[in-house]
């Protein structure tokens, strides 16, 4: 043995495998692990647990069909993507998977037995004739969901290990009483106070702004002011004519076409069947011989817990097992076949209506074809139309000059933005095609011919660019000064409740500075923290009455166009009579939202615990994305307890 060592390490390729080694030490230490490289790489890594690919893909697929399920739409890989749902998941998962690593290593390990008991439940694991618990039945069901056992079982023992610790986590918890006390003490607590409003007629009016004002003004709002972009573009269109349109077709190239298209012209043949798939031969049997004896499908299918399929008129080419779809068509009307070996399971199919195949005719089908061929030679016509155009600019012409003379038509577009608005910000109603096509030219540039779909192109000239610029004062006179007052009015309103609060602040009794601003003073006792308290007297009045301490004074907001100026009498606490029972009633609440926090930073504490790590790089591979990672920041919450 020694001497097969010593040949080897004389070897050339020892000595390149040496050398290697010496490099990757040299490089990044010895801690440097040379054939990482070789093994299989993992989306998450969590202690003895991992998760590859092709598992990723496949837990991520569900959380998108539970998506299209409520949605009641599809959604896309790339939908999930830019609401960040990928970022959140791999995150969620790589906590999920270090807590289950940290929770087997600390001790909890559901028995066998429970595991056992769970899968005994599931009725789709039994023999539907004996009752008995099938094994071959059980690793086949599992196998329809490409699943095994094995994920099945340490799906159930990774349950088991989550409950039970956020029950034991809940069993040892409960709130304090005295935070039920708190929110209590403060929903029942009630206020006495006085107010007033102060309407902008007592702030004075505001006159007219100056110039100077107005461009002040502007320049503090250029962000929001400052009008975009816009181009003028000059665009050769090659469409079909009316002429192209209504062209002679001669007789032989409709018969030439309608010999060539005859079968995708005629109908096809269409039955009207039900089909019935069972998981075995046995019992697909047992569906065919209770159809032929007179039971219908829909009692058939309960009686084997199988959903009937119905097809009303339907061609072969809606079923897409090509071995289910010939059985079907080979039988008569009333006929049942006999069990037919699909891709999965076994197929009863029963066969209710025919519908013969309807063979096209040239008189039936002449109107389509002829319209089908006029589309053909406008299209041809208009593509010889653009190899002269581009024959002619070739030549030096200009796109106008060239587009005259193959009888293109030009036309002149309104000012645009790069995404296609108007100066009065409604959408120009053209291909998005040309807007990009003219933010790719500089001024008096011409772009080559545009495929635009449907047979038609265009040619972009951009005429003219408006650069973003701030708008002069004479074309937003009206609207800027309309802003400009309701803004210092809004700031007079606020300096003149503020100055009415300062006065009741200084000692001066409220109800005198109200009667001073000519303002009528409301008085209540007895306010309460509501909905409806909020309603009827407002925002700002009772922002301001439970903001405050007793005997301080406030100032808000309480409408678009008012301010509350109050004070705040005094303050009531709540009877215990009253409030005692509702502490009893908020304290389990309170207990549940804080064990959920408890399990939570448990959750992400076991991750952190097992150093759980994931490869966002990976994951975005495994669902068939870029490689480069969505960018950091948004916030992925833990994963959640079951």
């Amino acid at each position: 043995m020694i001497s097969h060592f010593r040949n080897f390490a004389k070897s050339p390729v020892a000595i390149v495998l040496f050398v290697l080694l010496m490099i990757s030490f040299a490089v990044v230490g010895s801690q440097m692990d040379v054939f990482g490289a070789f093994g299989t790489k993992h989306v998450i890594t969590a202690g003895d647990r991992s998760v590859d690919g092709a598992e990723y893909r496949a837990d991520f697929e569900r959380v998108r069909t539970n998506l299209q399920e409520q949605a009641g739409r599809p959604v896309s890989i790339q939908d999930m993507v830019d609401e960040n749902i990928d970022a959140r998941f791999l995150e969620s998962q790589t906590q999920q998977k270090g807590f289950l690593a940290w929770a087997w290593k600390a001790g909890i390990r559901p028995g066998q037995a429970l595991i056992i008991k769970q899968i005994r439940k599931i009725p789709a694991f039994f023999n539907q004739v004996t009752g008995q618990f099938d094994q071959a039945q059980y690793e086949q069901a599992l196998a329809q969901q490409n699943a095994t056992p094995a994920q099945l079982e340490q799906e159930f023992r990774d349950q088991y290990a989550t409950e039970h610790f956020a029950a034991g986590v809940f069993a040892g918890a409960r709130a304090p009483r005295i935070y039920a006390a708190l929110l209590a003490g403060q929903a029942l607590e009630t206020r006495d106070g006085r107010w007033f409003l102060v309407t902008p007629a007592m702030a004075g009016a505001v006159a007219n702004p100056t110039d100077a004002q107005l461009n002040s003004f502007i320049q503090e709002n250029a962000e929001r002011l400052r009008r975009p972009e816009f181009r003028v573009a000059s665009v050769a269109l090659f469409t079909p004519t009316a002429a192209d349109s209504a062209a002679t077709i001669p007789d032989a190239k409709i018969t030439e076409r309608f010999n060539f298209r005859r079968d995708a012209l005629s109908d096809p043949e269409k039955r009207t069947f039900v089909t019935l798939t069972a998981p075995s031969r046995a019992v697909a049997d047992r569906i065919a011989a209770a159809l032929r004896a007179g039971q219908s499908p829909a009692d058939v299918g309960r009686a084997n817990s199988i959903e009937p399929a119905e097809y009303t008129d339907s061609p072969r080419t809606v079923l897409g097992d090509q071995a289910v779809g010939a059985g079907v068509f080979a039988l008569q009307s009333g006929q049942v076949s006999d069990p037919i070996q699909a891709g999965v399971g076994f197929t009863v199919a029963k066969v209710t209506a025919i519908t013969p195949a309807k063979p096209a005719t040239l008189e039936g089908s002449r109107a389509a074809i002829v319209e089908e061929l006029r589309q053909e030679e406008a299209r041809q016509k208009t593509y010889a139309r653009v190899e002269a155009y581009e024959r002619a600019r070739q030549a030096g012409k200009s796109m106008a000059d060239a587009a005259q003379e193959v009888g293109a038509r030009v036309i002149t577009l309104p000012p645009f933005t790069q995404d296609g608005k108007l100066p009065n910000g409604q959408p120009l109603q053209a291909p998005e095609q040309i807007f990009s096509t003219a933010w790719g030219l500089s001024k008096g540039g011409e772009s080559d011919i545009v495929d635009a779909g449907q047979g038609q192109y265009f040619a972009v000239r951009v005429d003219d660019i408006r650069p973003s610029a701030l708008p002069a004062i004479a074309e937003v006179r009206a609207p800027l000064t309309e802003q400009w007052k309701l803004r210092e009015e809004a700031r007079l309103l606020a300096a003149k409740a503020e100055e009415l609060a300062a006065r009741v602040r200084s000692g001066q009794d409220i109800a005198a500075v109200a009667a001073s601003a000519n303002a009528t003073l409301v008085t209540r006792a007895g306010i309460q923290q509501s909905r409806d308290s909020q309603t009827a007297l407002g925002q700002g009045v009772l922002q301001g009455l439970f903001g405050q301490g007793a005997g301080q004074v406030f100032s808000l907001p309480n409408a678009q166009s008012s301010y509350v100026v109050g004070r705040v009498d005094r303050i009531h606490a709540a009877v215990p009579a009253l409030a005692a029972p509702l502490v009893e009633q908020a304290r389990p609440r309170i207990t549940q939202d804080i064990v959920q926090a408890m399990i939570q930073s448990s959750i992400a504490a076991g991750a952190r615990d097992v150093k759980a790590k994931n490869d966002p790089v990976l994951a975005r591979q495994a669902l068939g994305l870029s490689d480069t990672p969505a960018a950091p920041g948004a916030p992925a919450p833990a994963a959640p307890a079951r």
